[in-house]
């Protein structure tokens, strides 16, 4: 490797450090403002002015705006057997939070073209000192072993049929691409299983490690929502975008 390609190597891993300090304090601030009567609606807001503000204290040149200011995913909140992707307009269908929920939030911050994403699954109003028990507790705790599984795994020398044995789903990430070429799916189809090809993990790239569990079948429908989040295409110079429908589980 280069000088250049060191440096630059060096730059990309500095900003994701500072792009996960910054999805770090968002992800606590909204867990601490997490209570009952609490609008979905108004964390996003929260979460959004947060990431803006930040990003937009460090970087403030007119060519850093581009890749590193914003929001690379709009902060969603789904709760109970709502799967992902729920993230409300004001002009749509808002969630008030209650005791006892199952609360999933999901965030990302831009660094260099990259994403620094974050996810946390908490019960709302939990009281200190209280355990959470049932069907709740053992999707938790088998999603955290499931995380804990994969990060030990996704390093040099692993391939990614290793980290399908977890029971996660890890996607390699390209620079202005939220899903890279590279990724591994738990349960899929037939066809999703023939078309996956073997990948080996390398020095500096970049994964997000996205782990879900549920109680159920595990079968996610169309909640049958409006669409508020879209992914968009990089190689097109026109508007393209892929739908990120809000998903709930069977």
């Amino acid at each position: 490797m280069s000088g250049e390609d060191k440096q630059q190597e060096q730059t990309i891993a500095e900003d994701l450090k500072m792009g996960g300090d910054i999805t770090n304090r968002a992800l606590r601030s909204l867990v601490e403002a997490s209570s009952s009567g609490v609008s979905v609606l108004s964390l996003g807001e929260k979460s959004d002015a947060i990431i803006m503000q930040e990003t937009g204290n460090i970087f403030k040149k007119e060519k850093d705006m581009k890749n590193r200011k914003g929001i690379a995913f709009p902060t969603s909140i789904s709760v109970n057997n709502c799967v992902c992707h729920f993230s409300p307009l004001k002009s749509g269908q808002d969630y008030i939070l209650k005791e006892g929920d199952l609360v999933k939030i999901d965030l990302g911050v831009p660094a260099d073209g990259f994403t620094t994403n974050v996810a946390h699954t908490f019960v709302v109003d939990v009281a200190q000192g209280t355990q959470i028990t049932g069907r709740k507790a053992d999707v938790i705790k088998a999603a955290h072993h499931c995380a804990e599984g994969a990060l030990c795994l996704v390093k040099p020398g692993n391939q990614n049929t290793q980290v399908t044995e977890t029971g996660n789903k890890v996607a390699h990430l390209k620079q202005h691409v939220i899903d890279g070429e590279k990724t591994i799916t738990q349960n899929g189809t037939d066809q999703q299983k023939k078309d996956r090809e073997k990948a080996g993990f390398e020095v500096h790239e970049v994964y997000a490690v996205d782990v879900l569990v549920s109680s159920g079948e595990g079968k996610a429908k169309d909640a049958g929502q409006r669409t508020t989040i879209y992914k968009r295409d990089p190689s097109k110079q026109h508007f393209d975008a892929t739908f990120l429908n809000t998903l709930t589980m069977t």
